[in-house]
């Protein structure tokens, strides 16, 4: 039987398809690695030609929900893991809720002389000696980023006798040395991988990496950690929900 169709009410014939697939792969009706409608099904299935099926096929390719392997079809692609960032919350706590295994492989721990940015950002005197470390992040075993942080001492080197591989800095923080935190400030850019950053990523140098620079303050405004993550953007993902009204704020009294 025939699935009706209504170009007036939906759009084109392609993009109806396109929907209808959409919604079918993430409800999970089709699942990761499960092969597709061959296009011929879908032809009978909708009533339509060859070149619409395909016109809806390469639109779901081009937003990465699908794979072609030639002469076998089309097949569900794995899902990209993601971390919200509407929330500020640590790697680890982020992925381990969604039900992922992250790990930390610590590169670098140690005491550097603060750079004019990094200065700035911490709000301390050029030079003032800080706290460095370099972490390559993993998940299901794959390296998804390099995050470079820094901090100051005091709090670095307390750091330097906790467990990096597997705890977030921010439960440590807020658990263990009873520091709550308040908010973070971020920007994101694009940049390309150099030959050291590619090396630990295992991309090749040159590659497109996300850069996020964030710098997470105490709940009383101060700044305490500043990092740089260089992401994968072929494993790894962030998200964001944008409301096109704020949530009311209530009044001063």
């Amino acid at each position: 039987m025939q699935t009706s169709i209504s170009a007036a009410r939906a759009g084109t014939l392609h993009q109806r398809i396109q929907h209808e697939l959409r919604e079918r792969i993430v409800a999970g009706h089709y699942a990761p690695q499960a092969q597709m409608p061959t296009e011929s099904a879908l032809m009978r299935q909708y009533g339509v030609s060859r070149i619409t099926v395909r016109h809806a096929l390469g639109a779901l390719e081009k937003d990465q929900l699908i794979f072609k392997v030639p002469g076998k079809g089309s097949f569900v692609t794995q899902p990209k893991p993601f971390q919200p960032l509407g929330r500020l919350q640590g790697f680890a706590e982020a992925m381990g809720a969604q039900g992922h295994e992250p790990f930390n492989r610590l590169v670098s721990l140690e005491t550097v002389a603060a750079t004019p940015q990094v200065a700035a950002r911490l709000q301390l005197p050029e030079g003032t000696a800080v706290t460095e470390i370099r972490r390559v992040r993993y998940l299901d075993r794959q390296p998804v980023s390099l995050d470079l942080t820094w901090m100051p001492l005091a709090i670095g080197t307390r750091l330097a006798h906790e467990d990096l591989a597997t705890r977030d800095i921010f439960l440590i923080l807020e658990n263990d040395y009873g520091l709550r935190l308040g908010h973070a400030d971020l920007s994101i850019d694009a940049v390309a991988a150099d030959a050291p950053t590619a090396a630990l990523l295992d991309v090749k140098t040159g590659s497109p990496l996300l850069r996020m620079d964030r710098l997470t303050h105490t709940d009383d405004g101060r700044p305490l950690d500043y990092e740089q993550l260089f992401c994968r953007n072929d494993n790894f993902q962030y998200r964001l929900r944008i409301a096109r009204h704020a949530a009311t704020q209530p009044e001063t009294p």
